[in-house]
This record gives structure tokens, sequence and C-alpha cells, in this order.
């Protein structure tokens, strides 16, 4: 297959969780016989962080002005199997136009952020990726978001033919290696600032660490604010491309996921870091919200948080525990979490999808 994707990025990990599944996506993609090409806006804040300027099997397209990509686009689109806009794409309206007149290529949304894209519209907000005619004109939904996030698909933006399509791990990224002195610690926590993750961070992490002051902990991300509250033992390092991901996982004791509010209230939404830290051979400790069991065995494949004395218990768990949900953990995801898994998903819905469309009309 041919697929074209208008997205938000998929050279720059600043800042974002799209890039790196992306990557993994498409590589995997591109080893099962397809091609990808990439539509990314070149944005400042994006170039002074670019990560990666290709792409395994498929093509990156930059561009400054969509008027500057308009008529290739058209042309990409016109011998492609699949045309795809992402969530925040910011000309995700203006490509929709073009990727559901498409008159062969199936056209796809893939919503990687579903709560948050819910949550903003049902206050009366607009994005950049979702017109006033909502989801109904594609001819496939994808969501990173299970459960009752396909209904609310269905019943708020008038999606069609909806599926999830969750988040995956890279293991030829994503592996265990020897540790770095510079990202040693006994708690880490790897992910962007964001207030609505703000409290439990506090809870599962800060506060651990006013109680045991004898442990070091790692943060490792970007745009943290000058009043976060740091203590003496708490260490910083500045984010982190996705090739250093595996020393710093490495290099943890026990590492936290803290899922950002609106997708752990709605639930069945597994941060991509999850599945690179168990790749990567570190145990995790992780907030809680409904499905988290579908991905992993609370208790013997992770550890689970909802107050700061069940973080603290697990930080004081002896090593040999660690390792062993840490075994069990990897084990699990090359088995059930993997890119190739993700994209043996994405063509099955592809062709469900295809097959609906082609199905005639009753009348």
């Amino acid at each position: 297959m041919k697929i074209v994707v208008f997205g938000l990025t998929i050279s720059s990990s600043w800042g974002n969780g799209h890039a790196t599944l992306w990557r993994g996506l498409c590589r995997a993609l591109a080893a099962r016989g397809h091609k990808v090409v990439f539509f990314e806006h070149d944005v400042p804040y994006y170039a002074m962080n670019r990560d990666a300027f290709e792409m395994p099997g498929g093509e990156l397209v930059l561009y400054a002005e969509w008027d500057d990509i308009r008529r290739r686009a058209v042309r990409e689109i016109a011998d492609a199997d699949v045309a795809m806009v992402t969530s925040y794409c910011p000309h995700g309206i203006a490509a929709t136009d073009l990727v559901t007149d498409a008159p062969r290529a199936l056209s796809v949304f893939y919503d990687l952020d579903t709560p948050v894209t819910l949550s903003r519209l049902s206050r009366g907000e607009t994005t950049t990726y979702i017109g006033p005619r909502g989801l109904r004109d594609f001819d496939l939904v994808l969501s990173y978001t299970g459960g009752a996030a396909l209904d609310r698909l269905r019943a708020q933006l008038w999606a069609q033919h909806v599926a999830p399509l969750y988040g995956h791990v890279d293991p030829m990224v994503h592996r265990p290696v020897a540790p770095a002195d510079r990202f040693v610690s006994d708690l880490s926590y790897l992910g962007t600032y964001a207030a609505d993750r703000q409290a439990a961070l506090e809870a599962f992490f800060v506060e651990p660490a006013r109680r045991r002051p004898e442990r070091r902990f790692l943060i490792g991300g970007a745009q943290y604010p000058p009043d976060f509250p740091w203590t003496d033992n708490i260490f910083f390092v500045r984010h982190l491309p996705p090739p250093e991901h595996p020393a710093f996982f490495a290099s943890s004791r026990l590492t936290l996921n803290v899922t950002r509010q609106a997708m752990a209230e709605m639930g069945w939404c597994p941060s991509g870091r999850l599945f690179e830290a168990a790749a990567c051979g570190c145990p995790i400790l992780s907030d809680t919200w409904e499905g988290l069991d579908a991905f992993f065995a609370p208790g013997s494949e992770i550890l689970v948080a909802r107050t700061t004395e069940d973080a603290v218990a697990a930080l004081d768990r002896p090593d040999a525990d660690l390792r062993r949900i840490a075994k069990a953990a990897r084990e699990r995801v090359l088995a059930e979490h993997t890119s190739d898994r993700r994209a043996a998903t994405f063509e099955a819905a592809v062709e469900s999808a295809r097959s609906a469309v082609a199905e005639p009309m009753e009348v």
C-alpha cells in the first residue's frame, strides 16, 4: 500500500508523543512492504529540535506553507491506497477536503489525542484538524484511545467505522542497553511538563523524594517551569531524543508513568512511555486508569500507585522483585505491543473498512 499522511510531526520528538510512534509504525509498515509519504509543517520549534531527517522506506515532505504543497498533496493522494489526516495536524481541515474527495484512496482519520479532542470540542473550542462536519466523511477513524472513546467518536463526531490503534514500541530502538552514569536514579520520570499531570507527579515523585532524601530521583523532559518544586535529590536532564531513551531507562531502578488527566479519566489510553520503558527492561510504576490491566497485569508486570504511600512502597521493594516485574513486562510488550503488531492491526482495520465501503447500500 501507498499511505499518505498529513500529521503533526515525525521529524522532531521535542514536546510531543507523535514522532516516536510514527517512526516505529512507519518502519514496521515499510518492513511489511508499504510506503508512507508524510507531510509535516516545518515550524521553528520542531526545526530547532529535529532528531530525524528521513523515513525508512518512506518519504518526509516538509513544507512552509500549505499552498506551497497543495498540488503535490493532490498528486500523492491520486495514486495512494490510504490517505490519512491526524490529530494536531496544523492544516488538517484543508487536508481533510483533499483526502475525503479522493476517488481511489481510503480516507482515514487517526486521533492520537482522542480524550483531548473530545474535551476541547465539548467545550465549544475549535481545532486545526476537525471541521464542522466532524468525522462523518472519513471511511475509517482510528483512535489511540479505546473503550468509551470509540462510542463518543461515533455519537459526537459522526464517525462511521471506528477502531482502536493503540501506542506501541519499536524494539529496534527501545531495548536493554548498558546504564549511563548521568542517568542513574532510584526513580526516574521521562515526559514533557504538563499542568494536568502535576498533581500526580507531585504525589508519586516529588513527595517520595522528600520522604527518601537518600535516594536519587531524575526527571527528563522539556518545558518545566522555574517554580517546579525541586528538591536537593531531584535532578534534571533536558529533553532527550529517542536514541537516548534506552540508556535513561536502563539506568533507572524504577521509572514512573503519569497519564494526562483527560486520558486517565477516559481510560484505555496507554502512553507510549509504558511500552518503551518495558521494552528497555525497566520496571514501571504507573498511575491507574480503566483498561490498564488489558495491557499489563498489575502487581506482576507493572506496579500501580493511587497514593504517595503506594509510590514509596514500590520504591522500597527489593531489587529482585523489581527485576522480576521488569522481565515479565518486557515479555508482554514484545509479544503484544510492538510497532509490527500495530502495523498488522492497521492493515486489518483498513481491509475491514474497505470491505464496509464496498458493500452495497440497502434500499
